[in-house]
């Protein structure tokens, strides 16, 4: 199966030009987040933990994939040791984590760039956090149903003698809200070491990703982040993030992707407010659901003018073929702000709801 990595994903966009200190304690720094907040290995009596074995153990199995490897560092080890005069061949298996650990914070031989050692590493820690996010999310998913067996059960223990206090259903939730604030907390934690190691990244929603103004990331991007990370709106976080992966690497038609993410938000928004009839045939009609005065006015005429505008004149010129007409073409500057056109309207349309 492929996997979606940091690595290939800005192959073509140099960052780093040498490995220095920066670049070292950047992997240092993450590679302990994923290891001491994210997924500890060990318990406290220093046993191994089954569940974190095979969640390591898949870690170094997809990335070693991903870079046409068996595994990211030797399985094993062997050693002769002297005892008592005599030497005895000593030899047996890494844990999990020290196989991934051997990788990431190998010492720099340059036999490889630093910039592909650099990011060969950093697609660890962003597969370690995508591997996190959507344990979350089927956690999140599944909290109803998981509230309502714990209720069942403790209704029926005092049939059995049993008397608990508190409310399982409350403690649960707790304990899934807190699950949350935590790999809230790494995020944030692993988006300020990179702001400290002087790298312009960002993680976000399972991707490792360019951003190039921090006063963009933090008034516009990363309050859209945080709102599409809901699987409500999986289809506008994809698009999105394919809009960058093409700007930041000079692919094609970047705008059109993010328009394609503002479009999928506008269509959910009609949706879930019952709005859709049915016979919409473009983004026009879907945002004239929202204009509607029988549905609220959910937008005003102004912003129904300027969205329209938008799509007529940015998206689908380069969402139909061009035919005798010159290949439609932003510079990157237009680029920049119809991904940004795209971020402001959809977390303000989101945060209507």
């Amino acid at each position: 199966m492929l996997t979606d990595i940091f690595a290939y994903r800005y192959l073509d966009s140099p960052i780093w030009d040498s490995f220095d200190e920066n670049a070292r304690r950047l992997l240092v720094q993450g590679f302990r987040i994923v290891a001491e907040q994210l997924f500890p290995y060990y318990h406290a009596n220093g046993n191994e933990k089954s569940e974190a074995r095979a969640i390591w153990g898949g870690l170094n199995k997809k990335l070693a994939m991903e870079l046409g490897l068996k595994d990211l560092s030797s399985p094993i080890y062997g050693y002769y040791s002297d005892w008592n005069g005599n030497k005895h061949w000593v030899s047996g298996s890494w844990p999990k984590i020290t196989v991934c650990e051997n990788f990431v914070l190998a010492e720099y031989d340059g036999s490889v760039t630093a910039d592909q050692f650099v990011k060969e590493r950093l697609s660890f820690i962003e597969l370690a956090f995508r591997q996190r996010e959507e344990k979350l999310s089927e956690l999140n998913a599944s909290l109803d149903k998981r509230v309502q067996q714990a209720e069942l059960e403790a209704k029926m223990k005092p049939a059995r003698g049993l008397r608990l206090p508190g409310s399982p259903g409350d403690t649960l939730r707790a304990w899934n809200q807190t699950q949350n604030e935590l790999f809230r907390a790494s995020c944030n934690e692993l988006n300020e070491r990179f702001r400290r190691s002087r790298v312009k990244l960002h993680y976000h929603n399972g991707f490792i990703q360019i951003s190039e103004d921090e006063a963009v990331l933090r008034q516009i991007e990363q309050p859209f982040w945080n709102l599409v990370g809901d699987p409500m709106w999986q289809s506008v976080d994809h698009d999105m993030k394919e809009a960058i992966d093409l700007r930041d690497s000079g692919g094609r038609d970047p705008a059109l992707f993010a328009a394609k993410a503002l479009e999928s938000a506008i269509k959910i928004i009609s949706d879930v407010n019952g709005w859709t009839r049915g016979t919409e045939k473009g983004a026009a009609n879907y945002i004239d659901n929202l204009r509607a005065k029988a549905n609220g006015e959910f937008i005003n005429g102004w912003e129904r003018e300027n969205l329209v505008e938008f799509f007529s004149k940015v998206r689908n010129p380069f969402g139909h073929g061009a035919g005798s007409d010159p290949v439609p073409e932003l510079s990157v500057p237009q680029t920049d702000w119809a991904i940004e056109f795209c971020m402001i309207w959809t977390k303000n349309l989101i945060r209507r709801l």
